[in-house]
């Protein structure tokens, strides 16, 4: 799967919203080239809401493990829940115990991310025939986890629901 087709896949979605920061724009050029996934029905990129994926086309400062500065390598994120994060790693995301070490060079396999997997994040060095049904169900959930954030936010004005 390329990166084209993630980003066309996600542009399907309902309500996403998809930046990819390119020179001569707002953004800094570290992130020129990289893809950010939101859910955003107003088609505008949200101020306070982190991205639920991202792709990055290279190493970024304090995140080189996957080795993405040689051509043709780049690396899908995605936000994913505990349970999802537990069936795909075997580790706790948020757990204070061993990590197994991994290769997160390794391409076509869903790993915990190098930097943000105690976040519950997972990634996937250039998607392939392993992986690719795999990374399109989980940035489906991702964005709907988001809209249903979106949502409770929208219900309650922003406030956190009040205790019942």
């Amino acid at each position: 799967m390329s990166m084209e087709q993630i980003i066309a896949t996600v542009r399907g979605f309902d309500g996403a919203l998809v930046v990819v920061p390119e020179p001569g724009g707002d953004f800094p050029e570290q992130a020129w080239g990289d893809a950010f996934f939101y859910y955003a029905p107003d088609g505008r990129m949200p101020r306070t809401t982190q991205p639920y994926g991202t792709i990055v086309t290279k190493d970024h400062p304090g995140d080189t493990a996957s080795d993405l500065d040689p051509p043709g390598r780049w690396r899908v994120n995605v936000q994913v829940d505990r349970a999802t994060f537990r069936e795909l790693t075997g580790e706790e995301p948020r757990g204070d115990g061993p990590r197994t070490p991994r290769d997160h060079a390794a391409a076509d396999r869903v790993l915990p991310h190098p930097v943000y997997g105690s976040l519950g994040w997972v990634c996937v060095v250039v998607p392939g025939e392993r992986t690719t049904g795999t990374v399109e169900r989980l940035l489906r959930d991702a964005h709907d986890a988001a809209r249903a954030r979106f949502e409770r936010r929208h219900r309650t004005g922003g406030r956190p629901p009040e205790d019942g």
